[in-house]
């Protein structure tokens, strides 16, 4: 039933941690009010894990208001209750195993594995419950820049300083292929999305598609810019968008014609990376110039920037549902930010100087990152 105006008044909850709150409702569905009572009686039993800023619980308040469609009149005292009890991620420890730099993190897809690259030439698979490493790979001769699960976690691609690009067995650890063709660093690689294929760029100026069963190249594109150093596929296998450290744009190609059908402009300094929205309706980028940039990928305009890190964002990516970006920074923080307003959500930190990688859990329940300081941090 609906109601035109109703009063509710909880009480004793928790009777430890949650004497009452009263909440006015105009024209609102019972159902989508117990659910917002559940959702604080779960969150009071988390109280003893962590504390937030009033300012971060508003933001998130709002936000599970928006997702429930609650028509709130007033909510007394919610946001009391919920800073102190609430937490979105929390710390559950760190990886340690790797001798330089990590460069790269990935969970595999059934979230049970995190996959590493490292400038110590190895790739290393660690179990997430115990952190224990459990698989180390051998083979590059120089830094390894990216390494990633195909999609169904079965082989692993790798990229490296070394110019070459290698496929690794998941089982038997060992290496399937060492692909050559390009004639420089490989800075990224990435599979396409029903794991047949992987498009790789180089310093070599060229982005390549490869053949996974033969380790043949099926198409290259030949770029004007200096360096490629980041490759993605869209969820649909049909576009590719590539960035450039150097000229600060990003290119979206067309896999099929090989043409370039946009150029994206508008950061000040180099770009890191760039990803693409789960539906593919959008690009988020990250740049040396400490922001974060969303983009319209049919009209090719700038959305939005993210403004808050001090320093490099290293990484960013969508959450699976597509209305979070998580982004990591050499000022050591990782932020999240509701992909609709721009605006920060949580900032979560670890004592490192310059995280250098980011990843999310397939399901959006943990995140992953890595630093220069050779560990890899996780939250949940």
């Amino acid at each position: 039933s609906r109601h035109k105006k109703t009063l509710f008044s909880f009480k004793s909850i928790k009777s430890n941690t949650l004497n009452s709150f009263t909440v006015i409702v105009y024209n609102i569905d019972l159902c989508a009010v117990f659910q917002f009572v559940l959702l604080v009686f779960l969150i009071t039993t988390k109280q003893r894990e962590f504390q937030k800023t009033a300012k971060e619980i508003q933001a998130i308040t709002q936000n599970w208001i928006r997702i429930l469609n609650v028509k709130v009149g007033w909510i007394y005292d919610l946001d009391k209750i919920v800073t102190k009890y609430i937490k979105y991620f929390r710390f559950l420890g760190s990886f340690k195993g790797h001798t330089n730099i990590i460069k790269t993190v990935r969970f595999s897809k059934d979230n049970r594995k995190i996959l590493s690259a490292s400038y110590d030439k190895t790739i290393r698979i660690w179990d997430v419950a115990s952190r224990n490493q459990i698989q180390i790979f051998n083979g590059h001769l120089n830094w390894v820049t990216t390494a990633e699960f195909s999609p169904d976690d079965n082989i692993i691609v790798s990229s490296s300083l070394d110019g070459t690009i290698r496929l690794w067995d998941v089982k038997s650890g060992k290496q399937i292929k060492k692909i050559e063709g390009h004639v420089n660093t490989v800075w990224s690689v990435h599979f396409s999305p029903d794991g047949k294929t992987v498009v790789s760029g180089s310093s070599d100026k060229t982005i390549r598609l490869w053949d996974v069963s033969s380790g043949k190249e099926i198409k290259r594109w030949k770029t004007t810019s200096t360096s490629i150093t980041n490759v993605q596929f869209s969820s649909d296998g049909k576009m590719i968008i590539s960035t450039s450290i150097y000229d600060k744009t990003i290119d979206l190609w067309d896999v099929t014609s090989g043409k370039r059908l946009k150029e994206f402009k508008g950061h000040n300094d180099s770009i890191m990376c760039a990803r693409f929205s789960p539906n593919g309706h959008f690009i988020v980028s990250c740049s040396n110039d400490t922001t974060i940039r969303i983009w319209n990928v049919k009209t090719g305009k700038e959305l939005r920037k993210l403004e808050g890190h001090s320093s490099v964002v290293s990484d960013v990516k969508y959450f699976p549902d597509g209305q979070t970006i998580v982004s990591s920074s050499y000022d050591g923080t990782i932020r999240l930010w509701d992909a609709k307003s721009g605006k920060e959500v949580q900032k979560l930190t670890r004592y490192s100087k310059k995280l250098t990688g980011i990843d999310i859990a397939s399901d959006g329940s943990a995140i992953v990152a890595c630093s220069s300081e050779q560990s890899i941090y996780i939250w949940r």
